[in-house]
C-alpha cells in the first residue's frame, strides 16, 4: 500500500506542477557568489528559487528530495541582476538620427524598442530606470510586465520635465511654424505652478520617477550644454509635487551651478555631473544625493562627434567639449565620498554595451566590488526597491546572473554574461 500511495502521490504532484498548482523550485549550483552586502565572494553555494523569489542560499551544492530543476553554474561568478539607472530604451544613436523625431510614429518607436530592451536584458541588466522618451517607454514597461515581450524590469520617467528652450523641450531646433509653445502636459514648465502641473501629468500617464533637465544638454538642438535652466524654487516645486505622489526626482545636470541648484532643491540623483565642482561634491555628501555618472555616454558622444555629419553643427562642439570630462569628474567625486549609483545613458550609445561602464569606473579608481555594488545594492537603494532588488537574499526577487571569467579582477569580463534569470524565469542559459 505504501508503494501504491507513493506512486499516486507522485503523479498528483506532477499534475499540480503542470497545472500551476505550485512553483517548481530551481536549484542554482554556483561556483562563486558575489555577496554585495558583505562585499565578498562566497564559494560553492546553492541558490534555491521558488516562483519569482529567492527562497534560500545554502552552503555547498545541495539538492532537493522532491521535484526541482538544477542549473549548473559551478564554472561561473554569480551575482544579483544588474541595474542600470539611466537608459533610453526608445532609441539608439545613429549618424543623422536627429531626423527621426520627424519621421517615426509611436508604433515605429515601440517596435524598435523591443530589440533594445531584449539586448539590455541579455547582457545581465534585469532592471533599468528609463529617464525619458515620448511615453512609449511606459507602454514598453507595461508590455514587459505582462510578459508580452522580453526586457528588463523598467522604472520609467515617461517624458522629462524641462524649461522653455531647455534640454528636453521637444520643439528645440524646429522651424518657428512647427515650434508651438509646449507646456506642462508636454513636459515644459516655467515657474513652480507649472512644476506641479507637469508632475501631476506624469502621474496621470503612469510614470514611476520624475526627471528634470536642470542644465543644458549635449544632444539637444540648443547652443549651451551646461547652463542652469531651473531656478532653485522650480526644483523645489517639482520635488515637493513628486513627494506627494511617492516619486523620486532625477536631475540631468552638466554645469556646476545647475548641479548645485538641483541638489539644494532636493533631487535624489544627479545624472552625468560633468562639471561638478568641490562645492557641488560637498553639497551632494551633505544632502545624500547620488551621482549617476554615465561615463560611457560621454566617451561615445565624443567619439561620434569626430565623425563628419554624425551630429548636427550645434551638437558637435558640445559633444567634443563635454564627453571627455565625465570620467575625470567621476574619479574626483568617488574619492570625495559622493554616493555612486551605476548608470550609462544607453541609447546615446548602442544598447547591450552597458557593461563598458564597469570598465570606465574601474579605470577611474573604483574597485570592481564597489562597481558591482553600485549596479546592485546602491542602485536598488536609490530606486527605493532594496527590499526587493539589489542583492541575493531570502525573499527578494529572483534576479540572478552568471558571468564567465574573473569579473572581480578583470572588468571586461562583465561582458561575458552566460546566465540571466529575471523574476525567477531563465532567459539565458549556459
Amino acid at each position: 500500500m505504501n508503494l501504491v500511495f507513493k506512486r499516486v502521490f507522485s503523479v498528483w504532484l506532477l499534475m499540480l506542477a503542470v497545472q500551476g498548482g505550485f512553483a517548481q523550485k530551481i536549484y542554482l549550483h554556483c561556483g562563486k557568489v558575489v555577496d554585495v552586502e558583505a562585499g565578498k565572494v562566497l564559494e560553492q553555494q546553492t541558490i534555491v528559487v521558488s516562483g519569482n523569489r529567492i527562497e534560500s542560499i545554502l552552503p555547498g551544492y545541495t539538492s532537493s528530495a522532491g521535484m526541482a530543476e538544477y542549473i549548473d553554474l559551478k564554472a561561473f561568478t554569480v551575482m544579483p541582476g544588474l541595474i542600470d539607472m539611466h537608459v533610453h530604451l526608445e532609441s539608439e544613436t545613429k549618424k543623422g538620427g536627429v531626423i527621426e523625431r520627424f519621421t517615426l510614429n509611436p508604433p515605429d518607436i515601440a517596435f524598435n524598442s523591443l530589440a533594445f530592451a531584449e539586448a539590455t536584458l541579455m547582457t545581465g541588466f534585469t532592471t533599468v530606470r528609463d529617464l525619458g522618451g515620448t511615453g512609449v517607454n511606459i507602454a514598453l514597461r507595461n508590455a514587459i510586465n505582462r510578459g508580452a515581450v522580453i526586457g528588463p524590469r523598467i522604472f520609467t520617467a515617461g517624458k522629462t520635465i524641462a524649461t522653455t528652450g531647455g534640454h528636453g523641450d521637444p520643439t528645440n531646433g524646429m522651424r518657428k511654424d512647427l515650434m508651438s509653445n509646449p507646456g506642462p502636459e508636454d513636459g515644459v514648465i516655467n515657474g513652480p505652478e507649472d512644476a506641479y502641473a507637469a508632475v501631476r501629468q506624469r502621474y496621470k500617464e503612469g510614470s514611476d520617477v520624475i526627471k528634470i533637465t536642470a542644465t543644458g544638454g549635449v544632444l539637444s538642438q540648443a547652443k549651451d550644454g551646461g547652463n542652469p535652466q531651473f531656478t532653485v524654487d522650480e526644483v523645489k516645486a517639482v520635488v515637493s509635487a513628486a513627494k506627494d505622489y511617492g516619486y523620486k526626482v532625477a536631475a540631468h545636470a552638466h554645469g556646476a551651478e545647475g548641479i548645485k541648484r538641483a541638489i539644494k532643491g532636493g533631487v535624489s540623483s544627479i545624472e552625468h555631473g560633468t562639471f561638478m565642482d568641490e562645492e557641488g561634491m560637498q553639497l551632494a555628501k551633505e544632502y545624500g544625493t547620488y551621482l549617476v555618472p554615465t561615463i560611457t555616454a560621454g566617451k561615445a558622444t565624443a567619439d561620434s562627434a569626430k565623425i563628419p555629419g554624425y551630429y548636427t553643427a550645434i551638437v558637435t562642439p558640445k559633444a567634443l567639449a563635454t564627453g571627455p570630462q565625465i570620467q575625470a569628474t567621476f574619479a574626483k567625486a568617488y574619492k570625495y565620498g559622493v554616493k555612486i549609483a551605476f548608470g550609462t545613458d544607453a541609447g546615446v550609445f548602442s544598447h547591450g554595451k552597458n557593461w563598458l561602464e564597469f570598465v570606465y569606473m574601474n579605470e577611474a579608481g573604483m574597485p570592481m566590488m564597489e562597481c558591482i555594488q553600485a549596479a546592485t545594492k546602491n542602485a536598488a537603494t536609490l530606486l527605493g526597491e532594496y527590499d526587493k532588488l539589489g542583492s541575493i537574499r531570502d525573499g527578494k526577487f529572483a534576479d540572478v546572473i552568471a558571468v564567465e571569467g574573473s569579473p572581480l579582477t578583470n572588468a571586461r569580463d562583465m561582458e561575458k554574461v552566460r546566465f540571466v534569470m529575471k523574476d525567477g524565469k531563465v532567459f539565458k542559459k549556459p
